[in-house]
């Protein structure tokens, strides 16, 4: 079983193929006499493509009741925001995890398909690009003396940890995992208002009630 998530809302349909494409920028050379040569280089940037389906009626097998237009929203506040956001595919074997992918990412493309064939339903191409924090130096002169300042970060993406939420899991539980003190559930609720909010909506529970199969930042 996988699930994915796309800056924490979860898929509607998960995709039936992933393709993760792992870069590398070596550079092969010819020296005179010695042949060709391979000059071992930083790793590039992964990049990530899928399709996935977005209906537009109420199947049983999709997770939620958002429509469409939700997640056309979704993809275009992701394309056009300049920020990155994390890519997660959680793999279950029943209720065990398996191993999970956390990247994070930034939406380089995506194309709307319409096929009468699928009815009202549509299919989205989707392309990912792996994002790496950078930052900038400044260089001041000071008596004919240039002197590097500390880098000043760049990055857009914190570095908080996730956490993916299994059977009986509950937010007190959780942040007496991760804070050794269960009262700071709230705080976990907040990171992630807009996951568990739209997993409740309409469904008679509790604000802080979690479901099996998210993926929660830690902040």
């Amino acid at each position: 079983m996988y699930i994915f998530f796309m800056n924490g809302i979860e898929l509607p349909v998960t995709p039936s193929k992933l393709t993760i494409s792992i870069k590398n920028n070596n550079k092969t050379i010819n020296l005179i006499n010695e042949g060709d040569i391979n000059i071992l280089k930083q790793p590039g940037l992964t990049e990530i493509s899928f399709e996935a389906l977005i209906p537009q009626t109420n199947y049983v097998f999709a997770k939620n009741d958002n429509n469409a237009k939700y997640y056309l929203d979704l993809f275009e506040k992701l394309k056009g925001s300049k920020k990155s956001f994390q890519f997660i595919v959680i793999r279950l074997r029943e209720k065990d995890i398996l191993f999970n992918s956390n990247i994070s990412v930034s939406l380089e493309d995506y194309t709307i398909t319409e096929d009468a064939k699928n009815g009202l339903d549509l299919n989205v191409s989707i392309k990912l690009k792996q994002y790496k924090a950078y930052g900038t130096k400044k260089v001041i002169v000071q008596n004919g003396v240039a002197i590097v300042q500390d880098s000043r970060d760049i990055k857009t993406a914190p570095d908080n940890k996730t956490h993916a939420v299994v059977s009986g899991d509950s937010l007190w539980a959780i942040s007496k995992k991760y804070y050794n003190d269960g009262s700071k559930y709230d705080s976990i609720y907040q990171a992630n208002k807009t996951l568990i909010d739209a997993a409740n909506s309409g469904q008679g529970v509790s604000k802080y009630t979690i479901h099996e199969g998210q993926v929660l930042t830690i902040p």
